[in-house]
């Protein structure tokens, strides 16, 4: 990763598990920023291994460690008793933070996209596998994509110039687009036109389910699915919207679709998590 070889980096190959490596690590720092989450759960890492018990490890490590002020990463509609593991444990973790007595800010936010996200580049690759594309449910919902490096702003401005203590912001882009809009611009930028159609619920629920067993990275989570489900305009609970000075205003256009977007690829057997076990089991059989 090119910001490991930026002047004054030091890297700790740790995870959230261990309470005293996180100390170790935030030792000597002003400022944390949380910003580590799952969006499917897989062999043993969980939603509330990772969004809940991760969350009161970074707290109690930075509490130990002196750290002035913590800044976690949340999902624009996390809250409680909805009905979704995602949603909910990442509403646990706000509240962690929120009790934490640590100077904090939460920043909720919707639709993120820039290299290497999970938006721009499974639509990519979808679109340069298969020929049709089902939209999710039969209502059309909103969204407002936020670029990365605008993410990364606020964020320093919170971390290093103090902005927002103790507050929750709701995150979203300048533009407000269907989500049929936003998936048909990728698409034209990608180069492709797929047949294009709306789908059940039910139906991507299902297929969420089986790509989530059966890929390395599905195409889509089921977590994933209730958020399309819902749209991505608004903030729940209601929280406070970023002072106008720190408001997105990169709109979701064509020029940074395209600076987005990884290199043409369509997805392969190598995707499918039995392949990659079967890959990774051949050498050492043979080897035994």
């Amino acid at each position: 990763m090119a910001v490991r070889k930026l002047p004054g980096v030091n890297f700790f190959p740790l995870g959230l598990d261990d309470e005293n490596a996180l100390a170790e690590a935030f030792a000597g720092c002003d400022a944390v920023a949380h910003c580590a989450g799952i969006n499917r759960e897989i062999a043993g890492v969980t939603y509330q291994r990772i969004h809940v018990e991760g969350t009161r490890n970074v707290v109690h490590a930075a509490r130990r460690a002196g750290v002035g002020k913590l800044a976690l990463m949340s999902f624009l509609r996390a809250r409680p008793a909805c009905g979704s593991a995602y949603h909910e444990s990442k509403f646990a973790a706000e509240e962690i933070v929120r009790s934490s007595g640590l100077d904090y800010t939460i920043l909720k936010a919707g639709v993120i996209y820039g290299a290497g996200d999970h938006m721009l580049d499974h639509l990519s690759y979808t679109f340069h596998s298969f020929p049709v594309f089902g939209f999710v449910g039969f209502h059309d919902q909103g969204v407002r994509p936020v670029a990365v490096e605008e993410i990364a702003q606020i964020l320093r401005a919170v971390l290093v110039d103090g902005a927002l203590p103790r507050q929750t912001v709701a995150v979203v882009g300048p533009e407000e687009l269907t989500l049929r809009t936003a998936v048909r611009r990728v698409a034209r930028v990608v180069g492709k036109r797929p047949l294009m159609f709306p789908l059940p619920l039910w139906f991507h629920y299902l297929f969420a389910w089986v790509v989530e067993k059966n890929m390395v990275v599905p195409i889509v989570s089921t977590a994933q699915v209730r958020m399309l489900s819902e749209g991505l305009l608004e903030a729940l609970p209601p929280c406070a919207a970023l002072p106008p000075v720190m408001q997105p205003r990169i709109p979701f256009s064509d020029e940074q679709i395209r600076r987005g977007l990884p290199p043409a690829k369509r997805f392969a057997l190598s995707d499918l998590r039995a392949v990659q076990c079967l890959t990774a089991d051949g050498p050492r059989q043979s080897a035994g």
